[in-house]
């Protein structure tokens, strides 16, 4: 056995309550995480699970949190503390009921003595979800690297989070390929943007007006000051490096789309929303694995062909919030080429702006087939690269202007 000190240690993926209950299933104490003699006796209401009425006294069945699921009791409902528990349980058992009856006016009965086992079935279902997506949230808002809030949203049906996703902030590169390549020189501007400020520098006009709000036309490149310029972080000119402003809420779509994203704020014209991250990968393996997701049904390649068709952006399985991003034929986000510290111009940043006013509440979306560079039709789009000669995936976008396909 390797000697302790030269370990790795990874951290652990299981939940906190789930490792009180396999400590108490096999009657162990683990101060760590907070099972000792003193707690083995302490009890909480993780979620309900039933419902009964027994001599006109209510019952509901009660999960404990941290307590395995064999350690579920009968309680009065005059000794439950937890209002909002019992609403989601009402709530749970009247919406599968409405289901049920295809959304026909619910006659509530309360006289019912117990709940049918799929009626039950479904409550726990339903709480289990709840709590998984309520971890995920905690732990996307713990991975972000910006101010703004991420929440998550299912009132469509059972999925829970993703199982093979992985929250990152900035583009994670296949072995061999750089992304950044270690500028050394920046902008000596005190109060930019000065004669030789950034954009200057490399032949293009500033980005952004005096309300940090874009100015420039899609296709042009935007340059911003990098780690080395002098300039502090209130200059001008670093938006898109500063991550997204805006609240954002991943949600389940109501019309087979999967996941879907949606602004809590109202968003401004020409306004900075997020940055599209994932695997940088080059052509060829984008190639092998485009086969891969059309069986799948997925669309998360991107390639950067701002300069040329070296490298694609994969964000099936590393990504952040523009991984749930969903394509329209009539978007409100548009694509552009963002240089900062790195001037490869085979590998620039991919940020979205809002191409109109957003409003608070309403879905994001994006052209799948629109590129900083040009924007493709469905007829160029064949004959651009290797990547688009593959199965051709229907659009669900329900814009008036809907072209039938993703690709």
């Amino acid at each position: 056995m390797e000697d302790w000190r030269g370990a790795w240690y990874v951290p652990c993926l299981a939940s906190l309550e789930t490792l009180q209950e396999l400590c108490r299933k096999e009657n162990l104490r683990c101060k760590s995480i907070g099972i000792t003699n003193r707690s083995l006796k302490s009890y909480e209401v993780e979620y309900l699970c039933d419902y009964k009425v027994e001599e006109g006294t209510e019952y509901y069945l009660v999960k404990w949190k941290g307590w395995p699921e064999s350690s579920n009791t009968w309680e009065p409902q005059k000794n439950l503390k937890c209002p909002l528990l019992l609403q989601n349980f009402l709530s749970d058992k009247n919406e599968y009921l409405s289901r049920v009856r295809e959304g026909k006016a619910l006659k509530v009965r309360n006289h019912v003595k117990a709940l049918k086992p799929a009626v039950a079935d479904y409550i726990v279902k339903k709480a289990k979800q709840r709590i998984a997506l309520q971890r995920w949230k905690e732990e996307l808002n713990r991975k972000k690297n910006h101010k703004a809030m991420i929440l998550v949203e299912n009132t469509v049906d059972l999925e829970g989070p993703p199982l093979d996703f992985y929250y990152i902030n900035e583009y994670k590169p296949a072995p061999g390929i750089n992304v950044i390549n270690g500028i050394t020189t920046g902008c000596e501007c005190t109060d930019c943007p000065a004669e030789k400020c950034c954009p200057k520098e490399a032949g293009f006009i500033l980005a952004y007006n005096k309300r940090k709000k874009l100015k420039i036309q899609p296709g042009l490149p935007i340059y911003e000051c990098n780690s080395f310029c002098r300039c502090g972080p209130n200059c001008p000119n670093r938006i898109v490096q500063k991550g997204t402003p805006y609240s954002l809420c991943i949600f389940r779509t109501n019309n087979g789309r999967g996941w879907g994203v949606k602004t809590l704020q109202e968003i401004k014209t020409n306004s900075f929303v997020m940055e599209y991250v994932g695997e940088v990968i080059t052509s060829e393996e984008a190639e092998r694995r485009g086969q891969l997701y059309d069986n799948q049904g997925n669309t998360y390649l991107f390639d950067l062909d701002y300069d040329s068709d070296e490298f694609t952006v994969d964000a099936a399985r590393y990504g952040n919030v523009s991984h749930f991003v969903n394509h329209s034929c009539d978007p409100n986000l548009q694509v552009f080429n963002v240089f900062i510290d790195n001037l490869d111009l085979r590998l620039p940043r991919i940020a979205l702006f809002s191409t109109r006013t957003i409003k608070a509440g309403e879905e994001l979306t994006f052209d799948y087939q629109m590129k900083g560079s040009i924007d493709l039709t469905s007829d160029s789009a064949d004959s651009l690269s290797p990547s688009k000669k593959r199965i051709r995936t229907v659009c669900k976008c329900g814009a008036v202007c809907c072209r039938g396909y993703l690709n």
